[in-house]
């Protein structure tokens, strides 16, 4: 069941095409835990670029994708609505199996701690319960860049 959609989405992050790395979120649990998806085809632009004869998702996008799951999270509570999340850090990082097209990457991220304007949340990617990726993301909350808005418009 799909919560939000990619236009809800991109409502709450700045990123957009092609550096948006989520494509729906089917569990929502504000201050607590959020799962998304990103639907992996080979028509993405790092598929091309990145190991074009083993096409795969870079480990550095996966980050990304946790990072962008990370703030949906986030922003969606209450403490920091109307706000932005800025990654700040990646601990105990740990690569699994490739993400490659045609797979589903889920994206689940666990709210740890806040403390003021910075928190950390336990992540993982998986693709069909198989470990794509884990790490511990820690993240600042700052206010939301009004020229962002004003794209939005």
């Amino acid at each position: 069941m799909t919560i939000l959609t990619t236009s809800e989405i991109m409502a709450l992050i700045p990123n957009r095409y092609p550096i948006i790395y989520i494509d729906r979120v089917e569990v929502l649990e504000p201050d607590k835990k959020i799962v998304a998806t990103k639907l992996l085809t080979i028509n993405e632009s790092f598929m091309r670029g990145y190991q074009p004869d083993q096409p795969q998702m870079p480990n550095t996008l996966i980050i990304e994708a946790l990072a962008q799951t990370a703030s949906i999270l986030i922003l969606k509570s209450p403490a920091y609505a109307g706000k932005t999340a800025y990654l700040g850090a990646a601990k105990q990082v740990d690569f699994g199996r490739k993400a490659r097209p045609g797979d589903q990457l889920q994206l689940t991220v666990t709210l740890i701690k806040t403390k003021s304007n910075m928190g950390v949340v336990q992540t993982s990617a998986t693709v069909d319960g198989e470990n794509v990726c884990t790490a511990e993301l820690t993240f600042v909350v700052g206010p939301r860049d009004s020229q962002l808005e004003k794209n939005r418009g």
